[in-house]
């Protein structure tokens, strides 16, 4: 079995992991992948390094060291490739890993293959500008429309294909994936929802309406998202946090079920309400 190991491994803490972890995984019949940057760093018959692209395709296993900003960005690579995720968190919350750093013992389950894999609906948002594709990325938290730097509410449509579903006015809106309803959705007043379930949820940011609540729709319909300010030059789109895309009233962000879907690695029977209470409810975050 191949592990490609991802993280920031200039982070000495994070160094120390990875080290930690390659040699509980490697074996006669196992191999462990670092990024080739790496090479001074780590030894061992059982090492090897390659490109990054190479790593997703090489492994059987890509393993994820650190939060959950790291562990969405490599499950999302993973997943384009077809190979699931395990994530060992080295950061604080750990929402999307399976094994705490104190837990690594619980990989002996993964090198006997006693595992299940959680399978994760994405986005993919796709940015139009006059009838053509200018860029597309593919989401497993969330796209969020925004307002940019510019101190003023934008007005935001949204259609479900033909149908005219929405208007808001707000700093600007969500549209979150189930794993992603316990990021910034929630954060932003929405609900939480059950990772198995197809659907999306879109949430205003700061909407000027005391009426305003998230609403959940089927992960059939595609979301057609205009802005109609005359700010709309400062509106922004980013998703999962990455580089942002500059958005205006020419464009039109089209939001729909992904092809892919992220595979996370579970080794604990841990149910995903047991996780909400211990990460996020008891630790009041």
């Amino acid at each position: 079995m191949i592990f490609s190991v991802f993280g920031n491994l200039d982070k000495k803490d994070v160094r120390a992991l990875a080290q930690e972890v390659s040699k509980m995984l490697s074996g006669q019949q196992n191999k462990v992948v670092f990024n080739e940057k790496y090479t001074t760093s780590f030894s061992g018959g059982n090492c090897s390094f390659m490109t990054e692209s190479d790593m997703y395709k090489a492994c059987d296993i890509a393993v994820v060291l650190g939060g959950d900003g790291t562990t969405m960005k490599v499950a999302k690579n993973a997943a384009v490739n077809g190979k699931p995720a395990l994530g060992i968190n080295g950061g604080r919350l750990g929402f999307l890993s399976a094994v705490e750093r104190n837990e690594l013992s619980l990989l002996e389950s993964v090198l006997k293959g006693e595992y299940a894999v959680d399978e994760r609906i994405m986005l993919e948002a796709s940015v139009i500008k006059n009838g053509k594709i200018i860029s597309t990325s593919h989401c497993l938290n969330d796209a969020v429309l925004s307002r940019g730097d510019f101190a003023r509410l934008i007005d935001i449509d949204i259609k479900s294909d033909t149908a005219d579903m929405l208007r808001v006015r707000a700093d600007g809106v969500i549209i979150s994936t189930p794993t992603g309803s316990t990021a910034y959705s929630l954060a932003a007043g929405g609900p939480i929802l059950s990772p198995d379930l197809n659907c999306f949820v879109i949430t205003s940011i700061c909407p000027h309406s005391l009426m305003d609540r998230s609403i959940v729709v089927n992960s059939k319909f595609t979301l057609n998202i205009s802005v109609r300010s005359d700010v709309s030059n400062n509106a922004i789109l980013t998703c999962d946090g990455e580089e942002p895309v500059e958005i205006d009233q020419d464009c039109i962000v089209s939001v729909s079920l992904s092809d892919y879907k992220a595979k996370l690695i579970k080794v604990k029977p841990d149910n995903f309400y047991q996780i909400v209470k211990k990460k996020i409810i008891e630790r009041g975050s």
